[in-house]
């Protein structure tokens, strides 16, 4: 398996603000009718078992695509509660490697398994943007999901 140095160095991946690293690989020339935003953006994003995605939010529909390491957990937060998606390569696991998170879902995830890795690409559409992207603390979600505090804990 490849270290993960190695992977941060190779992709030249930076510290992400939510966690984990990143870097983005494509911003679309085209933009929106109104000119605000572009169509679509890509990044790669790295996850350690030693840190996390803090729970955020944004305003755009975000893809995930698996491709290496261990499985990813994406967790939801609505008014639905809250959801683990495995976002892996195992189908018989009940894994998808592709996995969407529609517009103004909070969400956050985790590495399945200890000592490891989790490397997506994540496209955004309309293109992200810093301006649209909303972390959580523990104080602000325990006021509508006080009953998810474990993973909260966990995510913020």
């Amino acid at each position: 398996m490849t270290s993960i140095e190695t992977i941060i160095e190779k992709l030249d991946l930076q510290p992400h603000p939510e966690g984990g690293y990143y870097k983005e690989t494509y911003r679309s020339v085209e933009t929106c009718l109104d000119g605000s935003r572009n169509l679509q953006t890509a990044i790669y994003f790295l996850l350690t078992s030693d840190n996390v995605s803090h729970f955020h939010r944004i305003k755009s529909d975000e893809i995930w695509y698996f491709h290496a390491g261990s499985p990813l957990i994406v967790h939801t937060l609505t008014d639905k509660g809250h959801t683990q998606h495995l976002v892996g390569n195992d189908l018989l696991a009940g894994q998808t490697p592709q996995l969407l998170v529609p517009k103004d879902i909070i969400f956050g995830s985790s590495v399945l398994e200890k000592d490891s890795y989790s490397l997506v690409s994540c496209s955004v559409a309309p293109g992200f943007d810093f301006a649209d992207f909303e972390l959580f603390s523990k104080k602000e979600l325990m006021q509508d999901y006080a009953e998810f505090e474990e993973i909260i804990d966990l995510l913020t």
